[in-house]
């Protein structure tokens, strides 16, 4: 389907590691082959971002041969200041295609109000032009990346011939209170998880409420715009518009 607000970029970086949130506490760190739709999700976010909207990540083409690298890394211990010795595993000489569009978020009615789809896609378009509102990283803040407008489908790609590629069962990404698509989701901390594969160099993202398996993690709430919270006294007031 073709959405009228889509928008099409590309991201490269020296270095990315895009992993499940469980394997980055601590201990050796190791990179999935391809982005997790959340990490595209956070570099479309970094770009531009506003609570009225939602990204949904349609596709991602790699265009760059999968490689990884080991690095040793001096991490901070969690039980003490000193220094730990760890591995971390990376992605190297990384460029991708991403393709995505945004949808309303049914969640903020207070926002109905800002839902002007041209508005939101022109800002979105400079902003990839201008190489985004924040930093761009690739999966962890070390790894910084780039973003620039793209064709998506232009050009060659390392993987273009190759018919298909499974990655078996993969971290796609995690939706909070105030992105809940349904009643088992609503006011909680849920991680999805699919079976990605790619064909000819191209992975078609499922949406959210589409992945094969979630787990619910901890009961979380929506905190509603327009709430000042005073820091002193602990009141709770509403800012006049």
């Amino acid at each position: 389907m073709k959405y009228p607000n889509v928008v099409e970029f590309e991201v490269s970086g020296d270095y990315a590691l895009f992993s499940d949130p469980i394997m980055r506490v601590g201990g050796e760190k190791y990179t999935y082959q391809v982005p997790t739709y959340e990490g595209l999700k956070g570099i479309l976010s970094s770009t531009y971002w506003k609570p009225t909207l939602i990204w949904i990540v349609d596709a991602v083409r790699v265009m760059n041969q999968i490689q990884t690298e080991v690095k040793g890394i001096r991490p901070i211990k969690y039980t003490s200041g000193s220094n730990d010795l760890s591995f971390y595993t990376y992605l190297k000489n990384c460029r991708y295609q991403v393709r995505a569009h945004f949808e309303w978020n049914e969640n903020r009615p207070e926002l109905a109000g800002d839902r002007n789809e041209e508005k939101h896609h022109n800002i979105a378009k400079r902003m990839i032009q201008k190489g985004g509102r924040r930093d761009i990283f690739l999966g962890a803040r070390e790894c910084q990346g780039y973003v620039e407008p793209c064709v998506f489908g232009e050009g060659s790609g390392a993987y273009d011939e190759l018919p298909e590629l499974s990655f078996g069962l993969m971290y796609h990404g995690i939706t909070y209170a105030d992105e809940a698509y349904s009643p088992e989701t609503a006011n909680q901390m849920t991680a999805r998880f699919w079976y990605p594969t790619m064909k000819k160099g191209i992975i078609s993202f499922v949406r959210p409420e589409e992945c094969p398996l979630t787990k619910p993690l901890r009961s979380m709430e929506i905190k509603p715009f327009g709430v000042e919270q005073d820091n002193f006294s602990g009141l709770t007031e509403f800012k006049e518009a």
